[in-house]
This record gives C-alpha cells, structure tokens and sequence, in this order.
C-alpha cells in the first residue's frame, strides 16, 4: 500500500496479477461526456491497466436510495455492460443493496477488478528514475470541469465534455512498443499535481514539468481562470502519465498519438535527482514547488 500504485499487485504460481477495487459516488450521476456507470467501468478498468496490466474480470455493486426511478437505473445498467463490452472485460459478479430514503443519495457503485500482468513488465511509481521522461497523454482537467459546470448549471456557452474513458487499448499499444515504462498513473482526484507528487514520494526522486507544455484546452483554461481554478489539481477520467527511460520516449509518444485518447500526448518533464518534490518551471526558467493540496478542491467528482 506504501508504493501508492493504482492498484495490488499479487504473484500465484509465477503469475503476476493487478487487483483494484473503488467506489463511485459522482454527482450528477449523468454528466456531458459520461454517467455513473461509465465512470465505475473505466476507472477500475484504468487502474488495472495502470499496473500494465490486461482487465479480465470485474464485479459491480450498487447501493440505491429508495425512489430511485427505474428508467434511470435501466440506464446506467446499461452503460456499464456498454463499457465493459468495449473495454472486453467481463462482469462476473455483483450485488444490489437499497437503503431508506435518505439514507444515500440516488445511487453509489462500487466495482473491483483483476487482470493479468504480461512477462517482462514491471510498472510501479517506486520506479521513476533520474532522467526519465515525463508524459501526459493529452489534456488535462476536462473531467472535473464538466462535472462543475454541470453541478452549478453555470450559464457558458461553452459546454466542456468530460475526458472519462477506458485506457486499456493504449496502454497495450504502448507496451506493444515499449516494455520498458517505469511508471503508469491514471490523475484522477487531486489531478496531474496529486499523481506527480505520490510518484514523488514513493521514488523518492524530484520531478520537473515545464508549465508551457502542459496541454489544457482552451475551453477549460477559460473556465479555469474565470472561477479562479488551477488545471493541476483537476480531476481527469481518461488521461494516463507515463514515465520511461528517455530512449525510449519517441518510440512511445508516436505509439500513443496514433490511438485517440493519446493524439496529445506530449512530454511535459524530467525525473531528477537532486531536487526532491515536485516542481513547476516558467517560461523565464524560475522553479516553483507543486505541492500536493491540503484538501481536495472538489468533492463527489468520481
């Protein structure tokens, strides 16, 4: 648990195996880009793959206030066999409790997941090293400002989609290229800056990323500066960060940018020695911390 991977890593007869399990309490439970269900498919499903591992199996259990509408509920069901079919991992088990009015708001999900590991990968956050390259597959934020936007029925014209999505078919295009990857993290709460500074602590190594080359689309840097926000510690739900030897970044980035959840993949830091934390440089070259926030700055986001 100390490693802060996103999901246990278990051995059984010479055979690595990923274990994950988390629980989704998003609200609204329908948003642009997603739903409830969605969202409980492709975030277990990414945390197993943050491991470099192949999902094979999944459980799903929800637990419903009384009144809950039915055609709702039809719906979300829906969207989690949806997802799961085009993430080809496999329901194979579940339960279904529901409580007093009250008692809960509208639904909760929880879903655990297994999948396998393939020979000759080892991916975990202790292993970020000096020189290692930074990457971020694309822009960033995209999924907390949709759920703020839509919580708060903020009156924009702009309509910011959220990012959720699965990422196993470009973690396996990568590794297809590239065994080598050092670390896999999907930031989801807390954002880029919460994911850098766990990778930081478990490797005990700094971490450098260039402000400039941090992609945030247009629509959320609007969004962001008028609500006085910071992109950095905005959750996303189909973003990965990848650390790896800088042999082998090219190799990696045009693997990722040739499947859409990858197509902005850019380089955005380096892995150092000599500083530890993790830092943000301007434009003028000045370092500043990026320290992990104190709280989060937005509940119920997943």
């Amino acid at each position: 648990l100390n490693r802060m991977d996103d999901a246990g890593v278990v051995e059984f007869n010479g055979v690595k195996t990923a274990f994950s399990t988390d629980s989704f309490v998003v609200d609204p439970i329908f948003f642009n880009g997603g739903d409830i269900g969605k969202l409980a498919v492709c975030g277990t499903v990414n945390d197993i793959c943050m491991m470099g591992a192949k999902p094979l199996f999944m459980s799903v259990a929800m637990i419903i206030e009384e009144g809950f509408l039915q055609k709702d509920l039809l719906k979300i069901s829906q969207s989690i066999a949806k997802t799961a079919k085009e993430a080809k991992i496999s329901i194979i088990t579940g339960d279904t409790k529901v409580v007093d009015k009250g008692k809960a708001d509208k639904i909760f999900i929880n879903t655990s997941a297994v999948g396998l590991i393939p020979e000759g990968v080892n991916i975990s956050s202790v292993n970020a090293s000096e020189g290692d390259d930074v990457i971020i597959s694309g822009n960033i934020a995209e999924h907390a400002a949709a759920i703020m936007m839509q919580r708060n029925d903020f009156k924009f014209k702009t309509k910011i989609k959220s990012d959720c999505a699965h990422l196993d078919s470009l973690v396996q295009m990568m590794l297809k290229e590239c065994k080598k990857i050092h670390v896999l993290r999907d930031p989801t709460r807390g954002g880029l800056a919460a994911a850098l500074n766990e990778i930081s602590k478990s490797s005990n190594k700094g971490i450098i990323i260039n402000n400039d080359e941090i992609p945030v689309s247009k629509q959320v840097r609007a969004f962001c500066n008028i609500l006085g926000l910071d992109p950095l510690y905005m959750a996303n739900e189909g973003k990965l960060v990848s650390i790896q030897p800088s042999k082998y970044t090219a190799k990696i980035l045009n693997a990722m940018r040739k499947h859409p959840s990858g197509k902005n993949a850019k380089v955005i830091g380096k892995i150092v020695n000599d500083k530890k934390n993790v830092w943000i440089k301007s434009k003028s070259g000045t370092l500043r911390i990026l320290a992990n926030a104190d709280v989060e700055q937005y509940p119920r986001i997943c």
